[in-house]
């Protein structure tokens, strides 16, 4: 059996438990809200199948899967908005980006895809929302969607380029990034509904405590300190460092996106209630630990 797919196997075999004892808690405890495990189980398996395609099928497969995923959660995040008519143009050069960004990624430019959204498009995207029509609402509408832009393309964009960078090991950066940023989520999560006291921010999301922000640290390391043998070629000070580095990038993008959200949705039940649960539930973490990781790696390792 090849390394890739001993990996898939061992991937498969975790997945299968955490969904079976996610049931299995679930049935025993029904007054329990579990919402958060289940968005993130439903991730392990997306990034399953995303891992399927990088090492066994087609890297361009996976770049496609990753930019489906920034496609759909760019939606949900205009979605939240309150728009205008003349914000329409906006969107969709917003989502023309998306494209080229995994284009960058595709022929492997690195130079324009770190700059490109950040540089280029930050620059540029106000000319459709400039001409003709107007300057009410403009900072507002342009502001918001370059952070969408930011996050769930620029940000998701580097889970595609792992295997880009480094066809040796890319494949399983990616699932080592996958596996602690989801284990520091529910570790987050479960010790936030059984033993969490100090909400970090209640007005926004209840489920985020201190005390699951710090079991995540620990626990997160710990995992990372058990199984970077197998998926990096970190010495163990690097992986006990790629554990607190994720938990902590990981605690920050949940808490941001929690808190934009919130403040999108005010004084919107109906909406709120349409789009819990879908993709930015799912990849808050992501679009935080995902670059930071990377250029971290990048800038220590030579094979990055």
């Amino acid at each position: 059996m090849s390394e890739a797919m001993e990996h898939l196997v061992i991937l498969l075999c975790i997945i299968v438990t955490a969904t079976l004892l996610y049931y299995i808690v679930k049935i025993k405890q029904p007054n329990k809200d579990f919402s958060g495990i289940k968005y993130r189980v439903k991730i392990w398996w997306g990034m399953l199948l995303i891992f399927f395609l990088a090492t066994l099928v087609s890297p361009v497969l996976s770049l496609l899967s990753v930019m489906g995923v920034s496609y759909l959660a760019l939606k949900e995040y205009f979605q939240m908005m309150k728009t205008r008519k003349s914000d329409r143009r906006l969107f969709l050069w917003a989502y023309i980006m998306i494209p080229i960004q995994y284009y960058w990624i595709y022929i492997g430019w690195y130079g324009m895809f770190i700059v490109f959204i950040p540089v280029y498009v930050f620059l540029f995207l106000p000319l459709p929302r400039i001409i003709r029509k107007g300057t009410i609402g403009f900072l507002r509408s342009v502001s918001v969607t370059q952070w969408g832009l930011m996050l769930m393309v620029f940000g998701l964009s580097h889970l595609a380029y792992y295997q880009f960078a480094t066809p040796e090991y890319g494949s399983n950066l990616l699932l080592f990034l996958i596996i602690l940023t989801q284990a520091n989520d529910v570790i987050q999560y479960i010790i936030s509904l059984y033993l969490g006291k100090r909400k970090v921010v209640p007005s926004a999301n209840p489920n985020i405590s201190w005390e699951g922000f710090i079991f995540g640290v620990i626990g997160t390391t710990c995992i990372s300190y058990l199984i970077y043998p197998i998926f990096t070629p970190f010495a163990w000070k690097f992986g006990i460092i790629s554990g607190v580095l994720i938990s902590v990038a990981g605690f920050i993008g949940s808490l941001t996106i929690s808190v934009l959200k919130r403040d999108m949705l005010i004084g919107n039940k109906e909406k709120a209630e349409m789009l819990k649960g879908r993709y930015l539930s799912r990849i808050d973490s992501l679009t935080y630990t995902s670059p930071i990781f990377f250029h971290v790696i990048r800038y220590f390792f030579d094979f990055m």
